[in-house]
């Protein structure tokens, strides 16, 4: 049964890594920019907003609906820089191993 014990003691290490690579994500810093970096959104790769940076320019009162979508836009461009830096740190993790959409891990 050597063998057995083996595998399990193979996945134990591969989710303790897939767990812990998950833990890293939140390290992991993008950018989003939009309006010629008008506005800025700074998130973790794992896509919670760290911070938002505007440029006094927009702050006038007839700005806000521009202002608001360079927002939203800003925001959407972090959240796929952030989306391409987890999966490039699971790819790692995983060793190129092609999981399918929404898997998620651990299990």
């Amino acid at each position: 049964m050597q063998n057995l014990d083996d595998l399990m003691k193979m996945a134990q290490e591969a989710q303790n890594k897939l767990l812990q690579a998950q833990e890293d994500l939140d390290k992991v810093e993008v950018e989003g920019v939009s309006g010629g970096g008008l506005v800025k959104v700074r998130a973790s790769a794992k896509g919670r907003v760290i911070g938002v940076a505007i440029d006094d320019s927009l702050l006038a009162p007839s700005e806000k609906q521009m202002l608001e979508d360079l927002i939203a836009a800003a925001f959407n461009d972090a959240r796929g820089k952030a989306d391409v830096a987890a999966q490039e740190s699971m790819r790692s993790v995983t060793g190129g191993l092609q999981l399918p959409p929404g898997f998620k891990m651990p299990f």
